[in-house]
């Protein structure tokens, strides 16, 4: 009961603050604000639905609250695509692309670089995780240095292009692209959606979970695919959020008090979207679009991952 009061707060400010966000300063141009703001709002719930679940689902297959899906190098390979293509084939072909080929060309290869690296590891003996972390963190290094070696070389004004897509946007939100992608985040949802009820007995350990009749292994390999399908659609819609996974999902963990997935996933979406419509306003109303929301959110969640390190390294 404690549980469900505590959600239904959640969600009566994340209401709240949605509300707010819809009408603040609405001067009466409802027939062109509401449309704008409530592509904006869709794109916020999708993000912030998708990172907070792909983080909790990966947090709970590693056994480790300071890890996010970024290690396994999607963000970097998004950014180095973006970089690729301004550096080859000038900004020009990058700002003059349909949007909707930007995003099936960053989902694509995001999915594909999964892909391969899922089969190449899934094929080792043993405890593949944790080599699988360590190859993503290896190959994500070497995507960032590739991508900044780029960037070096590159024309200031073609920088200011590529910077654009270093940094999330919920702004002038193609809504062909938005309705892709909330489709793809259905889709993976209602496929995988059968997998999440193996999730807190997982959490327990490899071996509680083989012990009690999981088939820990088929179910890790279909939630990492499910967990790189939600970051590769979230980063092409809207570009890199790095730490807003691991800050929401920590604050959950403590504020629900809880380890059951059917408490913790919902509230975790839901303090992810008071997070981002809460940025949103700040950004829009107080510092007037003179900074972006990732940066405010990596800001704070790279305060707290450091936070986490040094709790984590007095406990042991």
């Amino acid at each position: 009961m404690r549980d469900s009061w505590k959600l239904i707060a959640l969600g009566a400010l994340a209401l709240g603050l949605i509300a707010l966000f819809m009408t603040i300063d609405g001067s009466g141009n409802w027939d062109y604000i509401l449309p704008r703001r409530s592509r904006k709002i869709v794109a916020i719930l999708l993000t912030g639905a998708a990172i907070s679940l792909s983080t909790v689902v990966f947090q709970t297959l590693t056994n480790n609250k300071i890890l996010t899906p970024t290690l396994i190098g999607l963000v970097s390979m998004y950014l180095l695509l973006q970089t690729g293509i301004v550096f080859l084939f000038g900004s020009t072909v990058l700002t003059s692309m349909a949007k909707n080929m930007q995003f099936a060309l960053a989902v694509g290869l995001m999915v594909l670089f999964a892909g391969v690296l899922y089969k190449l590891l899934f094929k080792r003996e043993g405890n593949h995780l944790y080599f699988l972390l360590l190859v993503g963190i290896i190959c994500g290094t070497f995507f960032s240095s590739i991508a900044s070696f780029m960037q070096m070389l590159l024309d200031p004004n073609d920088f200011l292009i590529v910077q654009d897509k270093m940094f999330a946007s919920f702004n002038n939100m193609n809504t062909d692209v938005l309705m892709i992608a909330v489709a793809l985040v259905l889709l993976v949802l209602s496929y995988f959606y059968r997998d999440f009820k193996y999730l807190d007995v997982m959490a327990l350990g490899k071996e509680h979970a083989v012990n009690l009749g999981v088939p820990h292994e088929r179910i890790t390999k279909r939630l990492l695919v499910a967990v790189a399908l939600l970051v590769a659609v979230s980063t092409a819609l809207v570009g890199p959020v790095t730490f807003l996974g691991l800050l929401v999902s920590n604050v959950a963990y403590r504020m629900l008090g809880t380890f059951r997935h059917a408490v913790v996933i919902p509230g975790t979406i839901l303090i992810s979207i008071v997070a981002l419509v809460g940025g949103q306003l700040i950004v829009e109303r107080v510092f007037t679009f003179s900074t972006t929301l990732s940066v405010i959110l990596n800001f704070i969640g790279g305060i707290y991952f450091l936070y986490l390190l040094l709790k984590e390294s007095k406990t042991t």
